[in-house]
């Protein structure tokens, strides 16, 4: 009989199953080669903690992101710590070679650091100028882009640290001017590395919080490094995008961090941010009491002038004797009839004389007034006028008009030749 061939195990994650899978041991193992395999790098953060024990090889520290909520710790050899000049303190800004190390036993991944330099101030402002300049070619400062701040906001959104005098000094400034205002706070690191995140998070919240009409953030006075959070490139995006109006209250009048630069109103201290939020009651209600008084001495001219212009109006005669606007119109209507009678009786009487010339001339040029002269009209027996004696014969019957009327007449005698006429 053979003997059993031994167990082989998978050489890559991938070819793993639930029949054959990997011991523990042999996935630490295996990232601890990955993770030896690794380059030494340098890396930058904020030092939130510093453990070194008298007499101790080893330095103790924690790394954090200065914008992120992401720490690893470190591992250095006392002599690397204390070439740093001045002397590392908790939150200090460094940059530091380092190679990662994982720990076979418990699993965790930690940093060797080889080298440790501290981040200036000279060079903080430099990364800060230069992300001024990118953003503001993105166009994320253009003043076009900002909102004015509502006249009096239903509610009013507050980003600050806990326990603060900024928030001290916002809500009570803003309450002694206009006592019915409505905050909304929410507390959250203004310094370190959670600060950046914390803010994010606030502007978010405060983004869905209903009757939210203006967000302000406020912190108090500091050193450039306390308010580097406040020039981050996330939070200048994040307030960038941020649909309601934000007011930026960071430090003093000299402070000008970048978000300063992207909000929609800038404060020169949290003091300010009060005034600019909320109106002076006082002020509005002395405004109002001048505008009355304004209303009532126009009210009051207007009055006066339209009275005068009343009374003016009834010192018209027309209105001292309101039958004069019946009788007058009346008067003026009977000359206006009685010309107008006068004339069409004159066109009358010319249009008369003119029809009787005419009936004149008529009668004058008719046939009957040459009858009524004694000339007759002689016309056979069927209608013809007689105009020659030729045409007529002996005893025929003539019809003959004359002016009055008309009678019947006999030839007598035959009509003479035209032949013997001329002879004659």
């Amino acid at each position: 009989m053979s003997e059993p061939t031994p167990h082989q195990l998978p050489e890559k994650a991938a070819q793993t199953t639930p029949e054959n899978p990997w011991p523990l041991r042999t996935l630490s193992r295996k990232i601890d080669e990955y993770v030896e395999r690794m380059s030494p790098l340098w890396v930058e953060g904020q030092l939130i903690e510093i453990t070194r024990r008298p007499g101790a090889r080893w330095v103790w520290m924690t790394l954090r992101d200065a914008d992120a909520d992401v720490s690893m710790r470190v591992m250095a050899p006392s002599g690397v710590v204390d070439k740093v000049q001045p002397e590392l303190q908790q939150g200090a800004r460094v940059v530091m070679q380092a190679k990662p190390r994982f720990y076979v036993k418990n699993g965790s991944l930690s940093l060797f650091c080889r080298h440790i330099r501290l981040v200036g101030v000279g060079e903080l402002l430099a990364r800060v100028e230069r992300l001024r300049q990118q953003l503001q070619a993105e166009g994320v400062f253009d003043p076009g882009r900002k909102r004015a701040l509502p006249f009096l906001p239903r509610r009013i959104g507050l980003v600050c640290g806990r326990a603060s005098a900024a928030e001290k000094d916002v809500v009570e400034n803003a309450r002694r001017r206009w006592p019915g205002a409505q905050f909304v706070i929410h507390n959250t690191p203004v310094q370190g590395p959670q600060a950046v995140t914390g803010v994010i998070a606030a502007l978010e919240e405060l983004q869905r919080t209903p009757e939210v009409d203006v967000i302000v953030v406020a912190r108090g006075g500091g050193s450039f490094e306390d308010l580097l959070p406040f020039s981050n490139e996330a939070m200048i995006r994040a307030v960038s995008a941020c649909p309601v109006p934000v007011v930026s209250a960071i430090g003093h009048d000299v402070d000008r961090p970048l978000l300063d630069l992207v909000a929609d109103v800038r404060a020169s201290t949290p003091t300010d941010a009060s005034k600019l939020v909320v109106p002076d009651e006082a002020e509005e209600r002395r405004g109002i009491a001048l505008g009355r008084e304004r209303l009532r001495g126009a009210l009051g001219h207007r009055l006066r002038t339209e009275r005068q212009g009343l009374e003016a109006t009834r010192a018209r005669p027309v209105l001292a004797d309101p039958t004069v606007m019946v009788t007058r119109p009346r008067q003026q209507l009977d000359e206006v009839r009685a010309r107008a009678r006068a004339s069409l009786q004159r066109r009358l009487h010319a249009q008369t004389e003119n029809v009787t010339a005419t009936r004149g001339h008529l009668r004058a040029l008719s046939p009957l007034g040459t009858l009524e002269r004694g000339y007759s009209v002689v016309r056979t027996a069927d209608g013809h006028v007689v105009t020659n004696r030729s045409e007529v014969e002996p005893d025929q019957i003539l019809r003959v008009t004359v002016a009055d009327g008309d009678f019947a007449s006999r030839v007598l005698g035959a009509p003479e030749p035209d032949s013997q006429k001329e002879t004659a």
